[in-house]
């Protein structure tokens, strides 16, 4: 008698992960559809020989849609959305391994497989001069004013001018990174009147300037290791003529009449002259023609 057995294969062996626990560190500027984990790192075995389905997730709040998965059998992980350091500077996936698709009636057999991706900050913006104010939800522009000063005219300043809202100064926005800032002018320098401190941003006179003129400088911000990192900056200087005098008033006291039931915007007149309006004037010896 001759007897054949057939041993079925019974589903009694969990997929089984390469590595359980990855980690990954990667560039804010990485490229979208970059690899992050090759499938052959996160493809899992299966004793039973079954097909393997795959399901990834997010643990950190805020931070799914940017990993993804190729497909429910391709568990090669890819950036699917552009990076943000500012957003958030780390998260963790979590790949599940089923060998059973996750509609099926049947009992199903898990594995996991925890990925910690760290992002390091990239060199993506230009240096912000202060102070300024970021536009909202967008933390890649940072607005700032024009700065603006004064000189007198035929008068030489030995100090470093004193400029409103502040002095000329800029930081590298991308923190961690921290580049030094060096400052030159660009433009608007018209017989090379003032200087910039490369390295303090202190604006300075070389010369005297005879006549009444307004200067627009532009001032560049560079980063010391990365020069196409930039941004100019407007500097408004007016030469005016010094004031040596205050100014006074003609009369120490002024006398007014006004009548009642008069309507608004009606004028004052002068006490003991109800046909002349009061006028209040004041004189300056600095500009008598005034």
């Amino acid at each position: 008698l001759q007897i054949l057995v057939t041993i079925l294969n019974e589903n009694d062996n969990p997929p089984v992960f390469p590595q359980p626990n990855i980690t990954r560190q990667i560039p804010e500027d990485t490229e979208v559809d970059t690899v992050i984990v090759a499938r052959e790192e996160v493809t899992a075995t299966d004793a039973d020989l079954d097909t393997i389905y795959y399901e990834l997730t997010t643990t950190v709040q805020n931070t799914d849609g940017y990993f993804a998965i190729r497909g429910v059998n391709n568990p090669e992980i890819y950036l699917q959305t552009a990076l943000d350091y500012d957003k958030f500077n780390s998260t963790t996936l979590l790949l599940y391994a089923r060998d059973r698709p996750v509609t099926s009636p049947e009992p199903a057999n898990t594995a996991t497989a925890t990925i910690t991706i760290t992002i390091k900050q990239s060199d993506t913006r230009a240096p912000w001069f202060l102070p300024c104010t970021q536009l909202y939800n967008d933390t890649s522009v940072c607005i700032s004013s024009p700065y603006s000063g004064r000189v007198n005219i035929s008068e030489m300043s030995t100090d470093p001018l004193l400029l409103e809202p502040g002095p000329i100064y800029a930081v590298d926005p991308d923190y961690t990174i921290n580049d030094r800032i060096v400052y030159r002018i660009v433009g608007g320098n018209t017989n090379n009147v003032f200087s910039v401190d490369a390295d303090t941003g202190n604006l300075t006179m070389n010369k005297i300037v005879t006549s009444p003129d307004t200067f627009l400088l532009q001032v560049m911000a560079t980063q010391v290791s990365n020069v196409r990192k930039y941004s100019v900056a407007t500097v408004e200087i007016k030469v005016i003529t010094k004031s040596n005098f205050p100014p006074y008033f003609e009369k120490g006291v002024y006398n007014g009449t006004v009548f009642v039931g008069l309507p608004q915007r009606s004028f004052v007149y002068q006490a003991g002259d109800p046909s002349t309006p009061l006028v209040i004037t004041a004189m300056d010896q600095d500009f008598p023609d005034v």
